[in-house]
C-alpha cells in the first residue's frame, strides 16, 4: 500500500486547540449559530471566537463568520494572528503586577501569582493565559459572562501591563532603582 507523499503536510485534526505552523496554538473560545430569516425559511451561519498565542508572551484574538464552522474558525484564526500583542511576563510564567481592565460591561482583575498556583481563571480568560504561556495567574471577571466582552476586557488589561524594564526606560533610570533590592531588605531584618 503506497503512502501519500503529501500526508505529512496536512494539519492534524483534533479538538479546539491545535498546533498550527509549529509556532502558534489556537483555542476555540465560542461558537454562535446565527439564523437569518429569508423568504424560503432560515439561513444559518456560524460566528467563531478564537484566541491564538505562541506560549511565549504573544497573544491575539479574532472573530470569523461563515456558512460553515471550519471556515468561520479559519477566518477567526487568521484575524487573531494579524492582531497579536506582546505581553511582558515575569520569569516567563506570570504577570509583573496586578491590573484591572474593562470593556463594555466586562470588568476583569488580573493578579500575578506565586509558582505552583496555576491558572485560576474562568472560560475565555483561561484560553488567553494558556495560549500566551502564563503558568501562574489569578483572574476574576465581574460584570458580564459574555465571552466577547471578557476577552476584550482582558486584552485591555494586558495592554496596560508594564515590565520594570519598560518603566525604567520611560523614567531614564536603571531597573535596580525601580525594583527594590531584596538583599537590602533581608539585611535590614537581620
Amino acid at each position: 500500500m503506497a503512502r501519500n507523499p503529501n500526508s505529512e503536510r496536512r494539519p492534524q485534526k483534533g479538538g479546539p486547540d491545535r498546533e498550527r505552523d509549529d509556532e502558534f496554538v489556537d483555542k476555540l473560545v465560542h461558537i454562535n449559530r446565527v439564523a437569518k430569516v429569508v423568504k424560503g425559511g432560515r439561513r444559518f451561519s456560524f460566528a467563531a471566537l478564537v484566541v491564538v498565542g505562541d506560549q511565549k508572551g504573544r497573544v491575539g484574538y479574532g472573530t470569523g463568520k461563515a456558512r460553515e464552522v471550519p471556515e468561520a474558525i479559519r477566518k477567526a484564526t487568521e484575524q487573531a494572528k494579524r492582531g497579536m500583542i506582546r505581553v511582558p511576563l515575569r520569569e516567563g510564567r506570570t504577570l509583573h503586577h496586578d491590573i484591572h481592565g474593562h470593556f463594555g460591561a466586562g470588568r476583569v482583575i488580573l493578579r500575578s501569582a506565586e509558582p505552583g498556583t496555576g491558572i485560576i481563571a474562568g472560560g475565555p480568560m483561561r484560553a488567553i493565559f494558556e495560549t500566551m504561556g502564563v503558568q501562574d495567574v489569578v483572574a476574576k471577571s465581574t460584570g458580564t459572562a459574555n465571552a466577547h466582552n471578557m476577552i476584550k476586557a482582558t486584552f485591555d488589561a494586558l495592554s496596560l501591563l508594564n515590565s520594570p524594564r519598560m518603566v525604567a526606560n520611560k523614567r531614564g533610570k536603571k531597573v535596580g532603582d525601580i525594583v527594590g533590592r531584596r538583599d537590602g531588605i533581608a539585611a535590614v531584618k537581620e
